[in-house]
């Protein structure tokens, strides 16, 4: 059996998973991201990839190439984690580095861009040729297929589209700029402004306290969530401003890029129809030519948190 290690690299996980050829996961591995130690992320990196490595051997299979999606700008020949806004990589010879750790060949691929493509070869895009893919995580990142071939740009870093500056002067991104769209539209941001909130002492965020015990720090984004499925209207005001800024950043790129299928994928995407609905009312509005276009369908992704490691383990047995 083919088998391709597929490595997501995020701003607080790494998860790995061993992977068919059809797409199927068949083992899964996890550490936490020790983001400002690019030596501990690559031996994290190591350690994933040689545990499921040795389950595969168990079981009379054979990894053949690795995949490593990142948050980060990534070189257009596929070696440089040249910048990345919430990890300590600036130029950072990712893929030699760890092809040395592993002893295998490596794929080295925005995390955006392999989710992307993740959704278009096994997901909810598999039936369409132009896609664009956001995912709200740590930050927001975007992947587009275009006639079926992945978005780079002439240096590798296209599909950037987090760092959409949507508000001047708006809260500092990661990046160093302000008012970047992930500032608004990403788990950051919902956990930023529950956090503040729950510190303002707000009556309207009761739920929110009880939940974390009174300590703003210990809010997470999961948590929002889950207070705002049991009704409560802070949070789901929380969701929805989370969604309507969505909306409206898909509406801009819709402008550009005229797609097929919108796709939304990452953690804050596990709200589900909390973030969507909202999402998909601001696109409505704030689609250019609206009533004179076919609007795109704005799905969620049908591999979930798995759609960056898939399509990185898919890329890699392409390439390798």
């Amino acid at each position: 059996m083919s088998i391709s290690v597929g490595v997501d690299i995020g701003g607080t996980k790494i998860a790995a998973s061993a992977v068919s050829a059809t797409g199927e996961i068949l083992h899964r591995a996890r550490r936490d991201t020790p983001a400002q130690d690019p030596d501990l992320i690559v031996a994290a990196v190591a350690e994933t990839v040689a545990e499921l490595t040795e389950v595969c051997r168990g079981e009379g299979g054979q990894v053949g190439a690795v995949g490593v999606a990142c948050a980060g700008f990534i070189d257009r020949r596929g070696e440089t984690v040249v910048f990345a806004p919430n990890l300590a990589w600036r130029d950072e010879p990712l893929k030699a580095r760890v092809e040395a750790a592993t002893g295998l060949p490596v794929v080295l691929e925005n995390d955006a861009n392999a989710a992307a493509w993740g959704e278009f070869r096994f997901g909810a895009a598999r039936t369409a040729d132009d896609v664009t893919m956001v995912t709200l995580g740590t930050g927001v990142g975007g992947g587009i297929v275009v006639a079926g071939e992945l978005l780079r740009g002439a240096h590798g870093m296209g599909a950037e589209v987090g760092h959409l500056r949507v508000v001047p002067d708006g809260h500092r991104c990661g990046c160093g700029n302000r008012g970047c769209w992930e500032v608004y539209a990403s788990g950051s941001a919902l956990v930023r402004e529950a956090r503040e909130l729950v510190a303002q002492g707000s009556p309207h965020a009761g739920a929110l306290s009880d939940r974390c015990g009174g300590d703003p720090e210990q809010l997470d984004g999961e948590m929002v969530t889950q207070v705002a499925r049991d009704g409560d209207p802070a949070a789901l005001e929380l969701l929805e401003d989370v969604g309507r800024w969505t909306g409206e950043g898909l509406a801009s790129l819709a402008a550009v890029l005229d797609p097929g299928l919108l796709v939304v994928g990452g953690g804050v995407s596990a709200a589900g129809d909390l973030v969507l609905e909202p999402a998909r009312a601001a696109f409505a509005r704030n689609l250019t030519g609206r009533g004179y276009r076919t609007p795109p369908p704005i799905v969620p992704a049908a591999l979930g948190n798995d759609a960056g490691m898939v399509g990185v383990a898919d890329l890699a047995a392409r390439r390798t």
